[in-house]
């Protein structure tokens, strides 16, 4: 079954290249983000790895921990943390998880539960182990997208997401196309205007349905 918005994410322990973990554990009271990977040595990958070893301060500004999967050992995690710290300049601070046994690829649905590795397997053989989850501290799936393997992800998008996720969850508002930190953001249509009034102040009616409002 697919993992859904709003679905309990699994549990697992796992070897990580900072040492053991039980996920849940793991996240703790935090907000998380896992981003997946089919192959370490890859070249779009390290890019990827790059970036987000780079926003360790704006992860951190979050209360986000992150930590990447990919499907190879603990060994080649270590040995490929030099090649990502020699193209972005800063260090992986965040574990990697071992995932050569498919274990977690399996559980968040990247891959068919018939799935195996081959000899001489290449990246093409975990092509879908290419998503990011962003998971709250309840543990829930907040946001999920998949990315193919010729495609970089975005990070300054998930990070924008993730700021819309936070404010979302803590105002109850929702936010527009490309919002950003700062910008109005929309009162639910199930809040009244009355009630809108009272918990927003003054608001803007574009429709009857969409009302935006600056957050005070």
């Amino acid at each position: 079954m697919s993992l859904r918005i709003n679905a309990v994410v699994p549990d697992f322990e796992a070897e990580t290249s900072q040492g053991p973990i039980r996920f849940h554990d793991w996240i703790g009271d935090s907000w998380a983000i896992l981003f997946s990977h089919p192959k370490d040595f890859t070249p779009v990958c390290t890019t990827e790895f790059g970036a987000v070893a780079t926003l360790s301060d704006e992860w951190k500004k979050r209360g986000t921990k992150v930590i990447g999967v990919s499907v190879d050992g603990v060994e080649d995690h270590k040995r490929w943390g030099t090649d990502i710290k020699n193209v972005c300049g800063s260090d992986v601070n965040f574990p990697i998880i071992a995932d050569d046994s498919l274990t977690v690829s399996k559980l968040f649905d990247m891959l068919p539960e018939d799935a195996y590795l081959p000899d001489g397997r290449t990246p093409a053989d975990s092509a879908t182990v290419r998503s990011v989850f962003i998971i709250g501290p309840d543990k829930q799936l907040k946001l999920s997208m998949t990315y193919p393997m010729t495609v970089g992800r975005n990070f300054a998008e998930i990070l924008r997401a993730l700021d819309a996720l936070q404010t979302t969850a803590k105002h109850g508002v929702a936010t527009p196309a490309d919002w950003m930190v700062g910008q109005d953001v929309i009162i639910p249509p199930s809040v009244s205007n009355e009630d809108a009034k009272q918990k927003y102040g003054e608001y803007e009616t574009v429709l009857p349905y969409l009302r935006k409002t600056p957050l005070r």
